[in-house]
């Protein structure tokens, strides 16, 4: 819920830094929250919560802004732009499987693996925004459409784990990629569609993100249980996969 959140919030915050105040106050806006919120997280020793997802919310927002920048003042189309930020996304997961030989998000324990991490992760804000504005403007599926349908996709990773045995690092990696053009599609619908605007939108879900960061930030209730951390601490076999 609150990875959608981020989506939802970067993708209406970035907007609304581009459309209504200024693209290069913006983007310079957009840049200094992504700097200081990777400085922040790579100050912490361990998982932080409020570090955490300050990084990914400042991620949402400048992974949006550089997917945009791709297509208006690259004028690259969206397909184009999906397609790069796709082979992107699979080039990282390759060089992070090539020299870690594990993509687990519980094997993340040192620096080099938490750096392959957060590249994967600007990689899928950026896909998603790319993807999300393929389906909803350039093959005219509308925004609600597109998001109801990426709510419908998230699903399926869910099913094939349960129901099929996926491997559990696909289903999530799976899900993760989607959850991008998922808020970001339903945050274009409030900003661009209806008369709430990018502003309210992106106040309200950075309300409601606070709230959610605190909750978690005091219950803990997101953190890795030892004796898990315990096992994927251990280094893994060349060729091996760590399943969780």
């Amino acid at each position: 819920m609150v990875k959608i959140l981020t989506t939802f919030m970067g993708e209406a915050t970035s907007d609304f830094l581009f459309n209504s105040v200024n693209i290069a106050l913006g983007a310079a806006v957009e840049v200094l929250l992504f700097v200081a919120a990777l400085w922040l997280q790579f100050r912490t020793r361990r998982y932080v919560a409020a570090a955490y997802w300050f990084l990914a919310m400042a991620i949402a927002v400048f992974g949006t802004g550089v997917a945009d920048a791709l297509h208006v003042l690259a004028g690259l189309p969206y397909a184009v732009t999906t397609a790069l930020w796709a082979a992107t996304l699979g080039l990282i997961f390759w060089r992070w499987h090539h020299n870690e030989h594990t993509l687990s998000i519980h094997s993340i324990t040192t620096r080099r693996r938490e750096r392959y991490y957060w590249a994967t992760v600007f990689a899928t804000f950026a896909l998603g925004t790319a993807l999300g504005d393929l389906t909803g403007v350039s093959l005219h599926w509308g925004f609600l459409a597109s998001g109801v349908i990426f709510t419908g996709v998230i699903l399926i990773p869910a099913v094939a784990q349960r129901s099929f045995n996926l491997n559990p690092i696909v289903a999530f990696w799976s899900a993760y990629v989607v959850t991008r053009p998922l808020g970001a599609s339903f945050a274009d619908y409030f900003s661009k569609e209806t008369s709430i605007g990018s502003a309210a939108t992106s106040c309200a879900s950075g309300l409601i993100l606070v709230i959610l960061v605190a909750y978690l930030s005091r219950t803990r209730s997101d953190v890795q249980s030892p004796s898990l951390a315990e096992v994927h601490r251990r280094a893994p076999e060349p060729g091996s996969d760590l399943l969780v």
